[in-house]
């Protein structure tokens, strides 16, 4: 909960607001069923004056009641806001490694639907306090009246929370472990539409993953969720049930062994009568409270499960003379394998105004080094040395700021970000026109007018979006495979030479054996270690006499 403590610090005077006129919005009403029963034994001169009071108490109510329910409807939203850009934040200042373990189900998750629920705490939260005033002002008039119904109606409440409070704890386990599956749910929404093609091309596997994956979550989540309600339920009809059990017992054994007159026990009725709303109202918020607080306990643990990185305004170099990986290795589980996968030790040199092909074997590690080189995970062991400087924690953020990448599950954004200049919209329709994309995109206020194209040309999109970053260390992670010949030779022999005459590092990843030989050295991974590095006019000529042996060699078919 510290969360909501820290929301309510924040908003203190304004919530002070609210709940002072929730409670008296509270009292005024059942200051007007003690105004009521008055009137009904008062003289004609009395009524006079009841009902004046009446009027103006019951003025004072409505402006109370709608001065609450507004101030806490900003509260809601004002709360809902800062919580989701304090998570936001928080999403965004974290390691990518840990962002990758959360994944983006249980995220998105907490930025939409537990947010709400907390929306609907702050919604309720007029009429909790409302409804707690009256039935704390109808006890106080009973007081009043009789002092030893005061004291069944506390022995009573007492029974009724203690068995509301077992009920009350079994349906927020349920509640509990329903949201915690409809994080799984939301990763299945997202495969419903992201794998839409194999889904629709393959009858079974969409069989399979409706009927099945899908229908078989839907379903633990509704049970789960109507085992929590029905609880609820269950502890409303029980404090419904405790209250009639409370009226029974004043009107049928406590009145008769402490007898009082026929005003009195007509108070007694009515007040009994009017508090069957509230008390009912009140147990029925039950739920939106356990929601909300499931939901802050889920932000909570969000938070601390994504620690912050440090240096996140260290200031950013724009230049550098040499990267050293010195030793540097990483760890992960491949779920396919059922294995720990080990890439490296890994010792390498980078300097500006160099070509670097990186190949290898598919899952021989090349990504996971080209995100270990870009600073995205931070080496197990092992060290990174930028310009004869240990890089360190603090220094990891604005490393990163020296690169430019194009990876192989690149994302494009429809704005270019973070990018403010003169001339940004010509030099980037320039960039288009040379990309070949300026009949199908085109650029205003750093906006693209569309993003709908096919993989090659947002690709090119992507590398629109590098070229104008400007970084002096540059990465593609097999940015021409899905190109037409055409764009590969314009990206190996045109795009790539111009970045190294620029002075840029360049490194790229591929598995286009033909153009091995423009590179200046090639790095070559397998299974995780550096089997092999050397000239790419060397790397070259061996694929070149490779590819002319096995055409020139006649080839056998069976049979």
């Amino acid at each position: 909960m510290t969360l909501l403590l820290k929301l309510a610090r924040d908003a203190r005077w304004t919530l002070f607001v609210a709940l002072v006129t929730s409670i008296v919005s509270g009292f005024g009403n059942a200051a007007l069923v003690a105004l009521i029963n008055q009137a009904l034994s008062a003289s004609t001169a009395q009524l006079a004056r009841l009902g004046w009071q009446f009027a103006m108490l019951g003025v004072a109510v409505l402006a109370t009641r709608t001065l609450s329910q507004t101030l806490f409807m900003s509260l809601g939203q004002r709360a809902k806001a800062n919580l989701r850009m304090q998570t936001i934040r928080r999403l965004g200042d974290a390691s990518f490694r840990h962002l990758e373990l959360q994944g983006a189900a249980r995220s998105l998750a907490v930025l939409t639907q537990d947010l709400d629920a907390i929306v609907m705490l702050f919604v309720r939260m007029p009429a909790l306090a409302m409804q707690s005033a009256i039935i704390v002002g109808c006890l106080a008039y009973l007081s009043v009246l009789s002092w030893q119904i005061l004291l069944v109606a506390i022995v009573t409440i007492g029974i009724g929370a203690a068995g509301f409070r077992v009920a009350n704890g079994r349906a927020l386990f349920h509640l509990r472990a329903s949201r915690q599956r409809e994080d799984d749910l939301v990763r299945y929404f997202r495969a419903l539409f992201d794998g839409a093609k194999e889904l629709k091309l393959h009858r079974q596997r969409r069989t399979d993953f409706i009927d099945n994956t899908l229908s078989a979550n839907i379903e633990a989540v509704r049970v789960q969720r109507t085992r929590g309600y029905v609880l609820y339920s269950a502890a409303a009809s029980w404090g419904s049930f405790i209250l009639f059990a409370f009226i029974g017992i004043t009107l049928f054994v406590v009145a008769r062994r402490y007898p009082v007159n026929a005003h009195v026990m007509s108070g007694y009725a009515m007040l009994f009568l009017y508090m069957i709303v509230p008390i009912e109202s009140l147990l029925s918020a039950i739920p939106n409270i356990s929601t909300a607080r499931v939901a802050l306990e889920r932000i909570e643990a969000l938070n601390a499960e994504l620690p912050l990185e440090n240096g996140l305004d260290a200031p950013v170099k724009g230049s550098f003379e040499s990267i050293v990986l010195d030793g540097i290795t990483h760890r992960y589980f491949r779920e396919k394998e059922n294995d720990v996968f080990t890439l490296g030790p890994v010792n390498l040199t980078f300097e500006p105004g160099e070509l670097v092909y990186l190949i290898g074997g598919n899952g021989s590690g090349k990504t996971t080094l080209a995100k270990m080189i870009v600073g995205l995970y931070a080496p197990e062991s092992g060290r990174i040395v930028l310009d004869g400087k240990l890089l360190n924690d603090a220094d990891r953020d604005s490393y990163r700021q020296l690169f430019s990448v194009v990876f192989s599950d690149f994302f494009l954004f429809d704005t270019l970000l973070g990018m403010r200049f003169a001339g940004l919209d010509q030099m980037a329709q320039d960039l288009l026109t040379h990309l070949q994309l300026d009949h199908k995109v085109r650029i205003r206020d750093g906006t693209f007018s569309t993003l709908e194209l096919s993989q090659g040309q947002r690709k090119r999109l992507a590398l629109l979006v590098a070229y104008l970053e400007d970084r002096p260390f540059y990465l593609f992670d097999e940015w021409a495979a899905d190109q037409d010949p055409l764009f590969k030779e314009v990206f190996y022999r045109k795009l790539l030479p111009e970045l190294k005459a620029k002075g840029k590092t360049v490194v790229v990843i591929s598995h286009d054996d033909r153009y091995f030989h423009l590179a200046d050295r090639y790095i070559k991974f397998e299974y995780g270690q550096l089997v092999e590095t050397g000239t790419g006019a060397s790397l070259g000529a061996r694929y070149m006499g490779e590819s002319a042996a096995s055409e020139s060699t006649p080839v056998r078919l069976p049979g």
